[in-house]
């Protein structure tokens, strides 16, 4: 998929203005897609103003074990066809195939146990004949069958026993498929493919540390550094580093921060000790990004941390993974840790949680998680259709009187997916924004964000607008330096998905540290239909749109197809640690449950949410005193 550049024909100039200073708003159309990526020559894509491109970083295929034994049989060959644009069949039998294609795509099976579940299944290696693989062979359609012998496996891997079951020839040979599988699809400037796969480790007590590790090219290590190593994530960053000392360079990229129960981003290292500058240097060398979005969630922020946000409480994922007991929102969400990280730079000199921002799905089909409208599930057969997801009444009660299915899949999105801004699509080029963060997260839609930040940057209407924002100012991801001398200007752009929903508005969230204590404030800067932002409230008035339960149709004429402003913050202290990221969104639309109770004909769950507001995110820029 193509994109164009930020510099659009500007059609009305709104004055949009808030509690700190007038902002101006532009609407207009969206940039269009134009042809597909596989239709164009190596570098023709390439701009020095860089372009946006879409993928997914977070895919599991036949040799996650947790993908294999509930269904999932297409290989990571078949990942990358669907990402660029075919046809694949899910395991309940249905057609899954993308509107257009993507642009980058990144395999990332777990490396715990990688293949073994298929091989215990089809294979007659010793593994095959392991006690576990009794009765492997025999997976069916019955979903109880499934589950039962997934606890039997998962049981003895927790086991003192569990090596028995890991076979290095069967890890190496499916890691030699998915390395030879990128390298095979990797088209530069049409189509990249990265190599990667999952780290996949827990606390004691279930607290979720899973990790995406990504390479740049195609030089990789032999085998995959798994739980089976360590379970210690900062034993992973030594030997993420020990590679990097000999050519091989990745990155890793944490997930679901919401379901750690607080340990993802808590405030000392794995073993209890306070946070230090070396580990902070070590997890940011090799941590840049987090994944703010997925099916399981959104990890931006949650109502009890941010409860002057009236957009916080968004697919909030209530749980740990795998295992329904409770995860504690502090440590456990991207904005607070931002905010920990601002105090702990403040007071000690360090900031291990500098994160730039992607979403991805964590599909376990092979594919990325389908639009709201079309949810292809998450994990094979498990979550299938509406009923097995708790979107749709059962067939006939169960006998204590539940209506649906017990099941935590009601909580699980139709989301995300990960964008860039890079020169061309390159592995070198998209994993360099990677690795300088400039990088956006969404909840689904192919929407566009960009901002920058400044002392000197150009007017809305300069014919030369991003080129000299680059020369200027940063683009998010960066830092930028506060002189005692000049309030900074910020510029923010936003753009529809060519094939959804309108823009409603766009905010600017602030955190800082005064006095010893970390703050935050949203911001509108934005909004649709020629509305300004009130003064007091910071916000937008409502723009009237809405949804038509009965059918999911949203009101037609009103939102836009872009949005851009040029903001200040009068409460700028160039003495302050402080960070800003751009968050907008969407007019509301119908959520994938309501989709599920349309098409069987009955009315929505009533305790789960019948709409929401699709979203993107930009990477912060942190303001540093000078």
């Amino acid at each position: 998929m193509k994109s164009l550049s930020l510099l659009l024909p500007l059609l009305v100039l709104l004055n949009s203005c808030s509690d700190n200073t007038p902002s101006q708003s532009i609407v207009g159309p969206a940039p269009s897609t134009s042809q597909a990526a596989s239709e164009t020559p190596a570098g023709a894509d390439f701009s020095t103003e860089r372009n946006a491109y879409f993928g997914d970083l977070h895919v599991h295929t036949m040799y996650s074990y947790d993908a294999f034994i509930f269904g999932t049989t297409s290989s990571p060959d078949d990942a990358y066809q669907f990402a660029k644009g075919g046809a694949l069949t899910h395991p309940a039998g249905f057609e899954m195939q993308l509107d257009v294609p993507l642009d980058f795509y990144g395999v990332t099976d777990h490396a715990y146990y990688l293949g073994v579940l298929r091989e215990m299944a089809i294979g007659d290696s010793e593994v095959a004949r392991h006690e576990v693989a009794e009765g492997m062979d025999a997976l069916g359609d019955d979903i109880a069958y499934r589950r039962r012998m997934f606890a039997k496996f998962r049981d003895f891997a927790r086991s003192d026993r569990r090596m028995e079951i890991m076979d290095g020839v069967v890890v190496k040979t499916a890691w030699d498929d998915i390395v030879a599988a990128a390298n095979r699809h990797n088209d530069p400037g049409n189509f990249t493919a990265f190599v990667g796969y999952e780290y996949t480790t827990s606390g004691s007590e279930y607290e979720n540390l899973h990790r995406n590790v990504i390479f740049r090219g195609a030089e990789v290590p032999d085998m995959p550094f798994s739980k089976l190593n360590s379970v210690n994530p900062e034993d992973l960053w030594e030997w993420m580093d020990t590679n990097r000392a000999q050519g091989i360079e990745s990155l890793a990229i944490p997930h679901n921060s919401n379901g750690s129960n607080g340990m993802m981003f808590q405030l000392t290292d794995f073993s209890g000790r306070p946070l230090d500058s070396s580990y902070a240097n070590q997890r940011m060398r090799n941590e840049p990004l987090v994944e703010i979005t997925q099916v399981k969630g959104a990890s931006d922020t949650h109502p009890a941390l941010s409860p002057n946000d009236e957009w916080s409480e968004f697919e909030i994922m209530p749980f740990r993974i795998g295992i329904r007991l409770p995860s504690q929102p502090q440590g456990s969400y991207v904005r607070e840790a931002y905010l920990n990280g601002l105090e702990m730079e403040a007071n000690q000199g360090f900031n291990p949680y500098k994160f730039g921002l992607i979403g991805s799905s964590d599909s376990h089909n092979s594919s990325a998680a389908g639009p709201e409208d079309d949810h292809w599930s998450k994990v094979a057969l498990l979550d299938s259709d509406g009923q097995r997801r708790g979107s749709v009444p059962l067939d006939t009660p169960r006998d204590n009187g539940e209506i649906y299915q017990d099941t935590y899949y009601n909580y699980w999105g139709a989301a995300g997916l990960a964008g860039v801004w890079a020169e061309e699509n390159t592995r070198e080029s998209i994993y360099d924004a990677f690795r300088r963060k400039e990088t956006f997260g969404t909840s689904g839609p192919r929407m566009k964000v960009r901002f920058f930040a400044g002392y000197n940057l150009p007017a809305l209407d300069d014919s030369e607008l991003v080129s000299k924002a680059y020369a200027n100012g940063v683009p998010m991801g960066s830092d930028l330096l506060g002189d005692d001398g000049q309030n900074p200007s910020f510029l923010m752009w936003a753009a529809k998905d060519p094939n959804g929903t309108p823009l409603q508005r766009v905010q600017i969230i602030k955190g800082w540290v005064e006095n010893g204590a970390a703050m935050e404030k949203v911001f509108d800067v934005a909004c649709s239909d020629g509305a300004v932002v009130d003064p007091q409230t910071r916000r937008c008035p409502d723009n009237g749109a809405r949804v038509n339960i009965a059918d999911c149709s949203i009101s037609a004429g009103v939102g836009a197809a872009e949005l851009r402003a040029s903001w200040q913050d009068l409460e700028f202290d160039p003495d302050q640690h402080a960070f800003y990221y751009v968050r907008a969104l969407e007019n509301p639309s119908c959520r994938w449950s309501t989709w599920d109770a349309i098409r069987a004909g009955v009315e929505p769950r009533p305790d789960m949410p019948s709409t929401l507001q699709e979203r993107v995110w930009s990477s912060p820029i942190w303001i540093t005193p000078n």
